[in-house]
C-alpha cells in the first residue's frame, strides 16, 4: 500500500529511477532540509528517498520529509489533480473520511489527520513536479527580498544587485534631466528678471551716485585705487606746445583725462575737469603757473572731484559750469556761447545736454596762438564714442553730438577719457569694410602698448569712422539693418540710429 505523506496530506507514489536525490545540507555535518537526520537505509528499487522535508536554503523551494524505507512504492510524477488536492485544506478525521481522488485509497492510512489551521500550497516533490504556477511581481519581490535572490519586475529589469543599480542609475539619469530642465528654466526666469530689473537697478544705482553722499564715498575710494594702481597715471603725458599757449593732458583715475592749459606769456593757467587735486596740483608746480579758473563739464564727482581741494590751496580761482547741474564749489554759472578769458585764452561755453542735463563743452580759440579750435568735450565725445545719455533722450544727445560736429573738421578733440581702443573696436564689428576705421585701430592698439595717450584726434577724422556722428551714413544704417520709413523726419530716423548703436554699446561693455 502506499504511504501517505504525513506531515503534507498527499498521496506519494512510486518515483522514477533517480527523481529523489539526497541533500546533505552543509558539507560534512549530514544535516537534510531542517534538521532531518539522513536515511539510515538505501530505498527498495534502488531509489533514494525524497528527503527534503524543508526549504531548501539555496533555492527557495518546498521538500517533503523523509520516508522510511518499506513504507510501500515510490509516487510517479503527480498530476495535476494531486496539485489541486496538495493546496486545499485537510481536516481531521477518521482514516477512510477522504479518498484518495486517483484510486479511492485512503488519504491517512496511519499517523491519524492534519490539524484543519494547517495549509498546504504546492506541496510536492521539486524534482518531478512541474514547475510553480506563476505569482505577481509584488509577491515575487517580497519572497526574493527574504531570500536573498533576484526579482524581475515589470519590464523586464532585475531588481538584484546589478539590476539595483542599473535602477538607480536610471533613476539618477532622470534626476539629473529633471534637473538641467530646471536649471534652464531658472537661468531663463533670472535672464528675464534681470532684463526687467536691470535697466531700473541701474538708475536707482546712478541716482545714488549722482545725488548722493555715496557718490562721493565711491569717487574717493576710485581715487585711492587708482594712486596704488597706476602711481605715474594710467598713460604717459603728451604736452602740445603753440605759440603762446601749452596744453598738458593729465592722466588721473583709472581712463580719465583732465586737462591743464597754460597762457605761456602769463603763466596764468586753467584746468578743465580736476578729478585727481593732488595730480592736478603736481603738474600745476612742475610748470610754475598760477591757476585762474576750472571749468567743470558736468557734475559727476570723477570730473568735479577735485573742485574743493584747488580752491583751498588757490583762493583766486573761481569754478566755472552750468547752473543746472550740481557741480561743487560753482562760482560762475554759464548760460550756453558764454565766453570766458583767462589770461590770453578764450573759453566759449556750449550747451550739451544729454549726458547730464546741464552737461557743457569748452571751446578754445586757437587763432591767437595759431592752432586750431580745442574742443574740451567732457563725457560728450570720445575717440569713436560717445556718452551715456543719462538724463537725456537720443533726440537730444544727437543735438548736442550736432552742434559738436559744427565746430568745423580741423577742430581738435580732447575727450574726457580714455576710451579709443574699446570704442574703435566695437566700431569695428558694425562697419567691417571701413578702412580708416582699421587704420585708426591699428594705430591705437600700437599706442596703447606704449601707453601713450590717444588724444587729441580731429572732428573730420571722427566723422570717417566713430559711429555715433555717423548716422547719416547708408552703410551704418544698412549694418544695423535699420531704413528710414515713408514720411519719418530724417533727424527722428538718425535718433532711432543713434538709440540702436548705443544699445548695442552697453551690450558691447557688458560682455
Amino acid at each position: 500500500m502506499p504511504a501517505p505523506c504525513t506531515s503534507h496530506g498527499h498521496l506519494l507514489r512510486a518515483a522514477p529511477p533517480g527523481c529523489g536525490r539526497r541533500r546533505t545540507g552543509r558539507a560534512g555535518t549530514g544535516r537534510t532540509g531542517r534538521g532531518q537526520p539522513p536515511p539510515t537505509a538505501p530505498p527498495r528499487g534502488g531509489s533514494a528517498p525524497c528527503t527534503r522535508g524543508g526549504r531548501d536554503r539555496r533555492r527557495g523551494a518546498l521538500s517533503l520529509p523523509p520516508v522510511a524505507p518499506g513504507d510501500g512504492p515510490r509516487c510517479p510524477r503527480p498530476s495535476p489533480r494531486d496539485f489541486l488536492l496538495a493546496g486545499s485544506d485537510v481536516t481531521q478525521g477518521p482514516p477512510s473520511s477522504r479518498n484518495d481522488v486517483s484510486g479511492g485509497t485512503p488519504l491517512a492510512a496511519a499517523g491519524g489527520g492534519i490539524p484543519s489551521s494547517r495549509r498546504v500550497t504546492r506541496a510536492r516533490c521539486r524534482v518531478c513536479a512541474p514547475p510553480p504556477l506563476p505569482v505577481p511581481w509584488r509577491r515575487r519581490g517580497r519572497q526574493g527580498a527574504r531570500r536573498g535572490g533576484r526579482v524581475t519586475p515589470v519590464g523586464g529589469m532585475a531588481a538584484g544587485p546589478g539590476g539595483a543599480a542599473a535602477a538607480a542609475a536610471a533613476a539618477a539619469a532622470g534626476a539629473r534631466g529633471l534637473g538641467a530642465a530646471c536649471l534652464r528654466l531658472l537661468r531663463r526666469a533670472a535672464a528675464a528678471l534681470m532684463a526687467f530689473a536691470a535697466p531700473l537697478l541701474f538708475r536707482l544705482g546712478y541716482s545714488l551716485y549722482a545725488r548722493t553722499r555715496l557718490g562721493y564715498l565711491f569717487y574717493q575710494r576710485q581715487v585711492k585705487k587708482a594712486r596704488e594702481r597706476y602711481p605715474h597715471g594710467h598713460s604717459v603725458p603728451q604736452p602740445y606746445c603753440f605759440p603762446g599757449m601749452k596744453i598738458l593732458p593729465i592722466p588721473v583715475l583709472s581712463n580719465n583725462y583732465s586737462y591743464l592749459v597754460i597762457d605761456t606769456g602769463s603763466s596764468q593757467a586753467a584746468v578743465i575737469d580736476p578729478s585727481d587735486p593732488l595730480a592736478v596740483q603736481a603738474a600745476i608746480e612742475e610748470e610754475g603757473v598760477m591757476l585762474e579758473a576750472i571749468f567743470c563739464t558736468h557734475k559727476h564727482w570723477d570730473h568735479s572731484g577735485g573742485n574743493e581741494v584747488l580752491c583751498q590751496k588757490h583762493s583766486s580761482c573761481r569754478v566755472y559750469g552750468s547752473a543746472l547741474d550740481a557741480i561743487p564749489r560753482l562760482t560762475n554759472p554759464l548760460a550756453d556761447r558764454e565766453k570766458v578769458t583767462v589770461g590770453c585764452l578764450t573759453f566759449e561755453a556750449l550747451a550739451t545736454p544729454g549726458h547730464t542735463v546741464g552737461h557743457m563743452v569748452y571751446v578754445l580759440d586757437g587763432g591767437p596762438f595759431g592752432s586750431p579750435p580745442c574742443l574740451f568735450s567732457g563725457d560728450l565725445l570720445f575717440l569713436a564714442g560717445c556718452g551715456r545719455p543719462f538724463e537725456g533722450s537720443p533726440e537730444t544727445m544727437l543735438a548736442s553730438l550736432d552742434v559738436a560736429v559744427s565746430l568745423g573738421e580741423d577742430t581738435l578733440l580732447w575727450p574726457g577719457h580714455e576710451y579709443a581702443l574699446e570704442c574703435l573696436t566695437f566700431a569695428s564689428l558694425l562697419e567691417l569694410d571701413n578702412s580708416a576705421l582699421e587704420q585708426k585701430l591699428q594705430w591705437a592698439v600700437q599706442q596703447r602698448q606704449e601707453k601713450r595717450s590717444t588724444c587729441p584726434s580731429t572732428l573730420g577724422e571722427e566723422q570717417t569712422y566713430n559711429p555715433f556722428l555717423r548716422t547719416h551714413r547708408p552703410e551704418l544704417q544698412e549694418a544695423l539693418g535699420l531704413w528710414q520709413a515713408g514720411g519719418e523726419d530724417p533727424d527722428a530716423f538718425r535718433a532711432r540710429v543713434l538709440k540702436e548703436v548705443r544699445r548695442r554699446k552697453d551690450l558691447y561693455q557688458a560682455t
